[in-house]
């Protein structure tokens, strides 16, 4: 999983869950990943199944039917220390993705296996620079 600085934002605060799917969104657009269709497809998929998936964490993502909106694969992420509640659960970092090419479960592969541990969560939430968030996603010590 390749991520940059641009990728990474930090202390963001959200009313509510959907206007943190939508800068989850608007991120994933910024950086070239998907196009403007793909933004109310991640608040459908939201609404069918909550993308919360535990240890404070929510992967918004598109429904099935928004591939067609993937320009390429690539994950956003976005850190809320004060957290935003997804149908009752406090979420304190959003990861946006997009998945080409059936890339999508192994993106979820990946983002789960360093967040199944509440310690990786607990550093992930609590960076105070993008680099750290990234080197903790490709293997390395969080700072």
């Amino acid at each position: 999983m390749e991520l940059e600085c641009k990728d990474v934002v930090l202390n963001q605060l959200f009313e509510d869950k959907v206007e943190a799917i939508t800068a989850a969104g608007k991120l994933l657009l910024e950086r070239g990943y998907v196009t403007e269709g793909y933004i109310p497809k991640m608040i459908e998929r939201d609404q069918m199944t909550s993308t919360f998936i535990g240890n404070m964490v929510a992967i918004p993502h598109g429904t099935e039917d928004s591939k067609s909106e993937i320009l390429r694969s690539g994950i956003v992420i976005i850190q809320v220390p004060e957290g935003v509640s997804f149908d009752g659960n406090e979420v304190k970092l959003i990861i946006g993705i997009a998945g080409a090419e059936g890339q999508h479960l192994e993106l979820l592969s990946e983002i789960a296996m360093v967040c199944s541990e509440l310690d990786n969560v607990e550093k992930l939430i609590t960076a105070t620079e993008e680099e750290a968030i990234i080197r903790l996603f490709e293997g390395g010590a969080a700072a």
